[in-house]
């Protein structure tokens, strides 16, 4: 894992484009006037610029993944808020073909370990539409707790959807850190 660059937009753009109808129904639509990052490598310029000014902002946190060198998916850190909460919210995408493979736990876990060691946050929070199987499994495999069901928690593809929040504590993190390690890296 590493945050994307310019570099990978070739990879990146031919991933999404082959994966577009797969993903379309798992994510946020898109708000009005926003560029298209997949056709237009200046646009995605700009997206990268803005990524990299989130972590400079300790705002938010971006990373691609990559299997022997090729870009396969991505895990984001977002919203993440200081002071009294100390938390942020994890998402994360795999191209279909890669899907199954173990490689979004292994990526989870990295960015468990990166928020809760190296940011120092208190709590992380994924949520995902229950119709989602896929990102259920991988926050099951990994132990997170199940903290129910918030209705109408997102728009996802023009639609207000309910979500499972699953969340882990820092102390949690801590408790079973070298058991995920161990299993997942």
């Amino acid at each position: 894992m590493r945050p994307i660059t310019l570099s990978d937009y070739g990879q990146w753009a031919e991933v999404r484009t082959r994966n577009g109808e797969w993903l379309t129904k798992w994510e946020p639509t898109k708000p009005a006037g926003l560029p298209n990052f997949i056709g237009d490598r200046s646009a995605f310029a700009l997206r990268c610029n803005a990524r990299e000014r989130d972590w400079n902002l300790d705002i938010a946190y971006s990373f691609g993944i990559f299997l022997d060198g090729n870009f396969i998916g991505e895990i984001n850190m977002n919203s993440v808020q200081r002071g009294p909460f100390q938390s942020a919210y994890v998402g994360y995408w795999i191209d279909k073909k890669h899907a199954g493979n173990g490689y979004v736990p292994e990526s989870l876990v990295l960015t468990l370990q990166f928020a809760f060691e190296e940011k120092k946050l208190h709590r992380m929070q994924v949520s995902m539409l229950p119709r989602n199987e896929s990102s259920i499994r991988v926050v099951e495999k990994l132990g997170l707790r199940n903290e129910g069901l918030a209705q109408s928690y997102l728009e996802i593809n023009g639609v207000w959807e309910d979500h499972y929040r699953y969340a882990m504590l820092e102390e949690e993190w801590f408790t079973r850190r070298d058991e995920l390690l161990a299993a997942w890296l």
